[in-house]
């Protein structure tokens, strides 16, 4: 068995993987004042909950956007379970072409979901990746490649900010209201943001397809507010909750087995 860890910003999604099949997968709030060994214990107890121990766990990999992270992550899988963990970064082969001025600049997330997405649905056609994550993402693959993307503020984000920089407006669940009109204070902040991120991502992928000279798009939608996005917009064709895990596990398969050749 694999473990497969996506370090974001707001979040840590782990995944184990038996072969294909996923045996669990859970996500932890990231917290940058946990050491490894909290993080190694808090693995390895959900390990037990699932009825695994750390010696079931063979190999994994990991990508991440909190550079701060990477020596805590990397140490627990060393310590806990005995190996060294491959790490989404310059070097590791991931066969992605990428159309960008600094390919060393495109976050380690956006990599995999791009590979993941190639790898699962082809390059018969475009394809738009939008990952409602810490921020919104819109990754385009063209031809088989990244040729550019879209960085915008992230759903939770701005309604953080909206609560945080107002005195009596207060935190309110990230759900669409009964009407866009609304009548009372939470409906109208869920109006704005539900609806106005819809609003985005309509506008967005409207102009990258307007660009590509082509309707013939497959838009793929994951993070954590994809289905609440997808229940208000038309331009999204397939919700992928596990885009970023299943592409960890194929490049750390990708990698083993280029280390075998060698």
């Amino acid at each position: 068995m694999i473990i497969c860890i996506d370090i974001g910003n707001t979040n840590i999604k782990y995944a184990i993987f038996d072969g294909d099949a996923v045996k669990f997968s859970f996500r932890v709030a990231t917290d940058l004042k946990r050491t490894s060994d909290e993080y190694g214990v808090q693995l390895v107890s959900m390990l037990g909950i699932n009825g695994l121990s750390p010696r079931d766990v063979t190999g994994g990999i990991f990508s991440s956007v909190v550079p701060s992270l990477d020596y805590t992550i990397d140490h627990m899988c060393r310590v806990y379970f005995g190996f060294a963990p491959k790490q989404i970064a310059p070097g590791l082969k991931t066969g992605l072409r990428m159309r960008a001025d600094n390919a060393r600049e495109v976050g380690a997330d956006r990599i995999v979901n791009n590979v993941s997405a190639l790898r699962t649905y082809g390059d018969a056609r475009p394809i738009i990746v939008v990952d409602f994550g810490t921020a919104t993402t819109f990754n385009i693959l063209s031809g088989g490649e990244f040729v550019g993307g879209v960085i915008a503020p992230g759903i939770k984000g701005s309604l953080d900010s909206l609560v945080s920089g107002t005195a009596k407006l207060p935190r309110v669940e990230i759900e669409a209201p009964p009407s866009v009109i609304a009548t009372n204070t939470v409906t109208n902040m869920q109006a704005g943001i539900v609806f106005g991120f819809a609003g985005l991502v309509e506008y967005i992928v409207k102009k990258i397809k307007r660009e590509l000279k082509t309707e013939d798009v497959l838009t793929v939608a994951t993070g954590g507010f994809s289905e609440v996005m997808a229940r208000e917009t038309k331009c999204i064709d397939v919700i992928d909750k596990m885009l970023t895990l299943n592409g960890l596990k194929y490049l750390y398969e990708l990698n083993e087995s280029e280390e075998k050749r060698k």
